[in-house]
């Protein structure tokens, strides 16, 4: 499907787009806290002129199934006829995720396993961002928990048809959230480069969200830059256009143990382990390759990031991890998670993400990474 993006200049055509629907035929999806204290509460009222809309915000930071459940049936009270969703990347992916399955008949695990089909079939979704990183606006997967197992729905209908980006609601961030949705984003983009399924498409969106996030992501961070924050809305973007087309990889597989048992943030979560498959994944050979293309095309997509940032590809490693300490992520997962059961994180790796890796991961190379990292 072909989803409408707005931007700031364009808010008279997007208001334009919601006079379009009455207001009683409008489902409103947002966080708790955050939603007044980013200023979304304040920007929603003035977008729909103070009007009262049906509103969700009943989940977890990190959303569950009977969250999902308990959204489905609040949404099945009412009739309507688009969902407004304003928020993060939980928010965002709620929102989806109650746009499609309001409109299923089975029961819900069995399509978030992947044992049954999702009917392509669903309430519109205007998806407005508050933080720069996610990329939920731009991709049709939705993340949801499973008795601790984190679970990726993905179908074409779950991208959202309007997306609105404006800077207006992202300075509020504390430095730390706004370090970790930057570094998903960055990682996305990174991930993408060297995916299985990457594409000159792909390819293209991923390194213009490399080139904005480096630059802007530590101004961002450590200097609040307002301009910064509003770069960085787009490079997230990108990099969601950029894996909507290839997946995410062994970065991505291993965070979601880390989430769940550990309590680290996502972004953080995903950037632990992103410098070691760096480095492993440039070293590929034609043995442990999985991508049908070859170990010297991998190899030529990794080398087109360092060339992009214009850094030494054998010291790469070492520079993101600098970078990423400079951002006031801690890298050490020893401090960070003192008791660590390496077995935890091994036998809940999320395959369907590994298997876009570029190069074969067995247990004894996570293993390795757990070692190195806890040193």
């Amino acid at each position: 499907m072909k989803q409408e993006v707005f931007r700031t200049q364009q808010l008279s055509k997007l208001k334009q787009l919601l006079a379009k629907v009455p207001v009683d035929k409008i489902f409103l999806v947002h966080g708790k806290k955050s939603y007044e204290s980013s200023g979304a509460k304040k920007y929603i009222d003035s977008l729909l002129n103070g009007k009262m809309l049906a509103a969700f915000n009943e989940f977890e930071v990190n959303p569950q199934l009977n969250d999902l459940i308990s959204g489905v049936d609040y949404f099945k009270k009412g009739t309507y006829e688009l969902i407004v969703a304003i928020g993060g990347g939980s928010v965002l992916d709620m929102a989806k995720l109650i746009s499609v399955f309001s409109h299923q008949q089975s029961d819900f695990k069995d399509f978030i396993s992947g044992n049954r089909p999702v009917k392509a079939v669903k309430t519109p979704v205007l998806a407005i961002p508050t933080t720069a990183g996610t990329g939920a606006e731009a991709t049709r997967f939705a993340v949801l928990y499973m008795d601790k197992n984190k679970y990726s729905v993905d179908h074409p209908v779950l991208l959202p048809d309007y997306v609105f980006l404006t800077p207006e609601l992202l300075p509020d961030a504390n430095t730390y959230l706004t370090a970790c949705t930057g570094l998903d984003a960055f990682c996305q983009a990174i991930e993408s480069v060297w995916s299985v399924n990457a594409t000159d498409e792909s390819e293209n969106y991923a390194l213009q969200a490399l080139d904005i996030i480096w630059k802007n992501l530590p101004l961002a961070v450590n200097a609040n830059d307002a301009s910064a924050k509003g770069e960085m809305q787009e490079g997230a973007y990108l990099a969601g256009k950029a894996i909507n087309i290839t997946r995410t990889t062994a970065p991505h597989a291993l965070s979601y143990a880390f989430t769940s048992y550990y309590g680290i943030s996502h972004g953080h979560a995903v950037a632990l382990s992103l410098p070691f498959f760096l480095q492993y994944n440039y070293h590929v050979n034609d043995s442990d390759c999985i991508d049908k293309r070859g170990a010297a095309h991998v190899k030529m997509r990794i080398k087109k990031i360092s060339t992009r940032l214009n850094l030494n590809i054998e010291t790469l490693e070492d520079t993101f991890i600098q970078f990423f300490d400079s951002l006031g992520v801690n890298m050490k997962l020893k401090s960070l998670i003192p008791v660590l059961e390496r077995d935890i994180i091994i036998n809940n790796v999320n395959y369907a993400r590994l298997n876009n890796n570029p190069r074969l991961v067995t247990q004894e190379v996570i293993r390795e990474f757990l070692a190195k990292a806890d040193e």
